[in-house]
């Protein structure tokens, strides 16, 4: 057939970074009736991070992507635009007016899938520990505002707030308030390697090379109690070392579907309607974001007019047309221009990019020149455009003589505990929100117990402007409060917003559900893949 390009209407949907293993392309599908998915995602277990797949640490959409596969939720995202929705719960609600007491009512016959019945405790065992684990990933934040778990007999649970938290729902249907059996988890400790039970969609087993995992096998679970509609019985997900192997993986039919991350080449190509081709490509919405941040205790950039004149210099427009094309677009804030509380601070506060601007806010605060700094990225986790993406930044930088910048690439496994470290002054990072609200798009970088360690902190913001936007489940309401946020973060500048980008997903052409296989930050709905009738 002649391949085709479906572009979405854009979706409000699902976050933050993914993980990468070397790939196999001998298993692709003949492996039964199986559909074979490629993803550069790497999966590894190191010393630094030894459990990968544990819900009270994974925080990157790689391994939520494996979570939400076998993990289940109170809550779940729909399949398109709106509000969470009941999954493992058969209700759920906020019993009062202050938006202080949820409740949810647990469905009947759920069951773990090796068979043992779930009840409320096991929920509040599950929430409990990754709050009380506290993992150095930072994904405990998101369940920061619980202050008790109450079970009432074996199928109701209560969480009391601390404070109002109209986003609340939301959180609950992320992979650290997985269901997770207190005979497999320890209340104390990480769950090391790659074992995953839990009570979704699937059942999980890994194939190894060492301390990386080769191949993802998902067999439909027949115990499963939900609302997802599964589509096939079994997914294979292949890892590979690059989005070239995977293209070429594709091509002989050794994998069915290829996701992320794709080159732009790749995409630009694969969207060429002329000529007979057996790959159908899928445009789709999406929220991720590129940003840099900063280390603001750093000598180099602790000044905080080193930050701006960065922010006063980079033009993004230059930036995405190099290196993405139509694949992206500038942004000018950390919530994306799609979702409601948006603000376009940076250019309001700098305008276009400005050299004598930049100059002079360094020569008012006595700064001298050019200042030299490193610009840190990791290889292999955002797409092989990274470094491009980081050599028009360092052009731009360095153009007016103000700069004297260096860059450095990383693999992933070393780069995310580095930066957790605060060995890095300046890095690159991307975010797939953990839901869609404007709230996921600040209070992780900005909140106390932010994930990214940052030592930037901010009394008005922490203390007063998030828990105020949390306070009001209109979001339209709580537009004030994100903005003052943003305006904030504009003239602070602990990370300066790069673009938002894109998503696409490259299919044989007898693959059926590809355009819901992704959602609009990255969550992978394997459930929805079938296979079709080749046209």
């Amino acid at each position: 057939m002649n391949r085709k390009t479906l572009v979405l209407p854009a979706v409000v949907g699902l976050l933050a970074p993914a993980l990468a293993a070397c790939g196999g392309s001998d298993s692709g599908s003949g492996s039964g009736n199986a559909i074979v998915v490629g993803t550069t995602d790497r999966f590894t277990a190191t010393k630094d991070a030894p459990a990968p797949f544990d819900p009270a640490y994974s925080y990157d959409v790689g391994t939520w992507n494996i979570l939400r596969q076998t993990v289940q939720t109170l809550m779940i995202q729909p399949k398109g635009e709106g509000d969470p929705v009941p999954e493992a719960a058969k209700s759920c609600g906020f019993t009062d007016s202050g938006n202080e007491r949820y409740a949810c009512k647990l469905r009947d016959g759920l069951k773990f899938a090796n068979g043992d019945a779930i009840t409320a405790e096991d929920v509040k065992f599950s929430i409990d520990r990754a709050r009380a684990i506290k993992a150095d990933s930072g994904v405990f934040a998101l369940l920061s505002t619980i202050d008790t778990v109450e079970t009432q007999g074996d199928d109701e649970v209560i969480f009391h707030l601390k404070t109002a938290d109209a986003t609340f729902p939301f959180k609950l249907s992320t992979p650290v308030a997985g269901i997770v059996n207190p005979d497999d988890y320890d209340k104390g400790k990480l769950r090391d390697g790659f074992a995953v039970d839990g009570s979704g969609p699937y059942t999980l087993k890994t194939e190894t090379d060492g301390d990386a995992v080769t191949k993802a096998v998902f067999t439909k679970n027949p115990d499963y109690q939900g609302t997802l509609d599964v589509k096939n019985d079994t997914v294979e997900m292949v890892s590979y070392e690059d989005a070239d192997e995977m293209g070429t993986a594709l091509d002989k039919g050794d994998i069915d579907v290829m996701t992320r991350t794709m080159t732009p080449e790749q995409i630009k190509k694969l969207s060429d309607t002329s000529g007979e081709k057996k790959e159908d490509l899928v445009e789709l919405a999406g929220l991720e974001i590129r940003y840099l941040a900063f280390n603001t205790t750093a000598p180099t950039v602790k000044t905080k007019a080193v930050r701006q004149a960065m922010a006063q210099l980079i033009d993004r427009s230059e930036l995405v047309s190099a290196v993405y094309g139509t694949q992206a677009e500038p942004l000018y804030s950390l919530v994306p221009a799609s979702i409601t509380g948006h603000s376009n601070s940076f250019f309001n506060t700098y305008g276009d990019p400005d050299p004598a601007k930049a100059k002079a806010l360094l020569k008012a605060a006595d700064v001298s020149t050019p200042v030299k700094l490193t610009l840190n990225y990791t290889t292999d986790h955002y797409g092989a455009a990274t470094k491009q993406e980081f050599e028009q930044l360092q052009k731009q930088l360095n153009a007016g003589g103000l700069f004297d910048v260096t860059i450095k690439g990383t693999p992933w496994e070393t780069f995310v505990p580095a930066e957790r470290k605060g060995e890095y002054e300046v890095y690159g990072m991307g975010w797939f929100p953990d839901f869609p609200d404007a709230d996921n798009f600040l209070a992780p970088f900005l909140d106390k117990d932010n994930f990214l360690k940052s030592p930037y902190a901010n009394g008005e913001i922490i203390d007063d402007l998030i828990p105020q936007s949390r306070r009001v489940a209109d979001r339209l309401t709580a537009a004030k409060s994100l903005t003052e946020i943003q305006d904030i973060v504009a003239k602070d500048v602990p990370v300066i917003p790069l673009w938002q980008g894109k998503q696409y997903v490259a299919s044989s052409d007898d693959i059926t559900g590809t355009a819901y296989v992704l959602n609009s930050s990255a969550t992978l709905q394997l459930w929805e893949l079938s296979r079709g009738v080749s046209g």
